[in-house]
């Protein structure tokens, strides 16, 4: 059977079950006599099973089968719900995660199972029961033959019964969740033809291919299997909620057919008989309105859309953006006025085909977080903390290009809140806290930007130690604030765990948070207080294709500063530049701010402009003011990645190209602060 049209289909379901089992099985682990949860478990590593059969990755659906041995256990109350059955069945989840990934990266090597199947047979060491054997399962009937048989498939079934075959009345009802009834109906055709023939169903297979039915399908099926394997084989197909198979009476529906001819010969005698003449009167109000079918309206209804092709509709857009604009430039440099009102209207048109790509790329945060119980489960139990995760925000949508990088950063500022940050109970205890630690994940949005804080309760960033680690390190800290040391963890190598452990103390965890953040075009930030723990701050963009950006002048050269970073632009005057441990600051309402003069920064020659600008922007919890040699105004610009060749230019975060043609530097404002 050729099952690579449903791949990709395969593949997200698979990832989606497995997520919702991770899910149920942490409520399962904290309330152990939730049945409904219990079942609910059941029914998805069936699917999952059933799934991985049809598709034929028989080491998946060998392993989940072997879980169904243990939940099954559960079920009937053989076994208990503890932390360590439980810790087994992650690692089966882990396992099964790892071969959805080789199956979807092409990689062909098979994954080890025996270890963990040798866990799971530990487990269930007397095996449970089933509720229903195969033949009790079998005891039950097809009520009638749902499909109408003609004469000519009465003497097909006849004719096979003769040769060896057995005829069967197959009764298949889906499950009412499944989204592509008529893949799952091609699935079971092509299962069942594998040995044997569809000779009849209903609904019909054109109705089928329209999804033209509702979840019920009824087959006349030919074969020399049994019952029993029919009904395997039907079950293990993903979504297939009940399998009922009874066998045809070739007699009986001789017998109903000569019945049903009888019967349309006596209509048609009733038909042609003189019928006796009314003469009552007729009443015209009493005219029967034919009954009119109710009319199912299809619900609100999504797709699946290929990330590239996403990605495609995104730049087509870009590039509208930046014709426009240029059409604007043409417009203006040739004064020509009848042209405004139709750019007026191409320009809304343009913005808000933008915002629809926008919003079609944002994927909510919860795709992310929804990870992050179970991996705090996981480290409270090899620490040997207790320790909980309170999320909020996750509705909080990001682009989707962020929402895929914004995962491994998180993972490490998670870690290291629970290794670096929560005490052991003991602690926690004597410092008079809750036994409990407590990590939250929040999130939410701030104008362009979204904010992501990892908070936790714990016993906070030792300023003495980073400023010890520092100093042996060769940092020179003096002038530096509380706030300034303890933003040094984020440096490469720097870590105050004096022993390396499988959860942190090699120093790159949170080099790489850093270094991922401002690669999106975000900042990170940390606050903390002895004792009373710390919180880190991440700003990200919402979307990294097309922003507003103010022009100026840096020397002879044009470059973009988002708009997002800035706060506000003053004038230059030299009266305002003060010098405090041999770096500029200016001083603006009476507040000390940082002066970074942008031509000696980026090593291009100043112009002889007579009137100088001061750029303040905010990054994170910094402020610092740009010195730039001229302002060009604000433009809605899209921004294009250097390139490989041009990677290494840390002042940039990409180019531009504006409505005169002109290439422009974008710069990164947070790498320069």
């Amino acid at each position: 059977m050729d099952t690579s049209q449903y791949m990709s289909m395969f593949l997200e379901e698979s990832m989606d079950n497995l997520q919702t089992l991770n899910d149920s099985l942490l409520q399962l682990e904290q309330e152990p006599d939730d049945i409904d949860k219990l079942n609910e478990i059941f029914r998805v590593a069936h699917t999952i099973k059933g799934m991985a059969a049809t598709m034929g990755f028989n080491q998946m659906a060998e392993l989940t089968h072997k879980m169904e041995d243990v939940l099954s256990e559960f079920r009937d109350g053989q076994l208990k719900v503890t932390e360590k059955v439980v810790t087994v069945l992650f690692k089966c989840l882990d396992t099964l995660e790892q071969m959805v990934n080789n199956i979807s990266d092409g990689v062909e090597d098979e994954t080890p199972i025996e270890e963990i199947i040798k866990e799971l047979g530990s487990i269930t060491e007397g095996k449970a029961e089933e509720a229903q054997t195969k033949e009790e399962i079998q005891e039950e009937k097809v009520d009638g033959t749902p499909v109408e048989l003609n004469e000519y498939d009465i003497n097909v079934v006849k004719q096979a019964e003769d040769r060896g075959f057995h005829s069967y009345q197959i009764k298949i009802k889906l499950s009412e969740n499944t989204l592509l009834k008529s893949a799952r109906a091609f699935l079971i055709f092509k299962s069942l033809e594998e040995f044997g023939e569809i000779i009849k169903s209903i609904p019909s297979a054109e109705d089928i291919e329209n999804e033209n039915f509702d979840f019920e399908i009824d087959l006349i099926f030919l074969s020399t299997k049994d019952k029993n394997e029919i009904y395997e084989t039907l079950m293990n197909i993903s979504e297939v909620d009940k399998v009922l198979v009874g066998s045809v009476d070739v007699k009986a529906e001789k017998a109903k057919k000569i019945e049903q001819e009888q019967t349309k010969v006596e209509e048609i005698k009733t038909k042609i008989e003189p019928k006796p003449v009314v003469t009552t009167p007729q009443v015209k109000n009493n005219i029967a309105k034919p009954v009119q079918k109710e009319v199912h309206k299809k619900t609100h209804q999504s797709v699946r859309v290929d990330l590239e092709r996403l990605d495609k509709f995104m730049n087509m857009v870009s590039e509208l953006v930046i014709h426009r604009t240029r059409l604007e430039q043409i417009s203006s440099n040739h004064r020509l006025t009848d042209l405004n009102e139709t750019l007026e209207q191409v320009a809304r048109t343009t913005s808000d085909l933008q915002d629809l790509v926008m919003k079609i790329r944002m994927l909510p945060l919860d795709t992310v977080f929804n990870r992050f119980p179970r991996m705090i489960r996981d480290l409270s139990v090899e620490l040997e903390k207790e320790m909980e995760l309170l999320i909020q925000g996750a509705d909080t949508e990001l682009d989707r290009t962020v929402i895929d990088e914004i995962g491994e950063p998180l993972i490490h500022l998670i870690r290291n809140a629970a290794d670096h940050g929560i005490e052991s109970k003991e602690e926690r205890v004597a410092k008079g806290k809750d036994p409990i630690g407590k990590i939250k994940l929040i999130a939410y949005q701030e104008g362009t930007k979204a904010v992501i804080k990892v908070e936790d309760d714990g016993s906070g960033i030792p300023v003495d130690k980073v400023k010890a680690k520092a100093e042996r390190l060769g940092i020179n800290t003096d002038g530096m604030t509380d706030n300034d040391i303890r933003n040094l963890i984020f440096m490469q190598g720097f870590s105050t765990n004096e022993q390396v452990t499988d959860i942190s103390g090699r120093g790159v965890g949170m080099d790489v948070v850093k270094t991922k953040i401002s690669a999106l075009g975000g900042t990170v930030d940390v606050i903390s207080e002895k004792d009373k723990g710390s919180t880190f701050i991440i700003r990200l963009p919402l979307t990294l294709q097309i922003i507003q950006a103010l022009l100026v002048n840096v020397g002879s050269e044009t470059m973009a500063i988002s708009l997002g970073y800035i706060d506000r632009v003053i004038d230059y005057s030299d009266d305002l530049v003060k010098m405090t441990n041999n770096r500029e600051v200016i001083i603006y309402n009476g507040n000390v701010t940082p002066l970074i003069r942008l031509h000696n920064r980026l090593g291009v020659e100043k112009s002889d402009s007579i009137k100088n600008y001061i750029v303040i922007v905010k990054v994170g919890e910094k402020t610092v003011g740009l010195m730039v040699d001229g302002l060009l105004g604000q433009k809605e610009i899209v921004i294009k990645p250097l390139g490989k060749t041009l990677q290494g230019l840390r002042e940039y975060i990409g180019a531009t190209i504006l409505g005169d043609g002109l290439v422009t530097l974008i710069l990164d404002v947070a790498a320069l602060v």
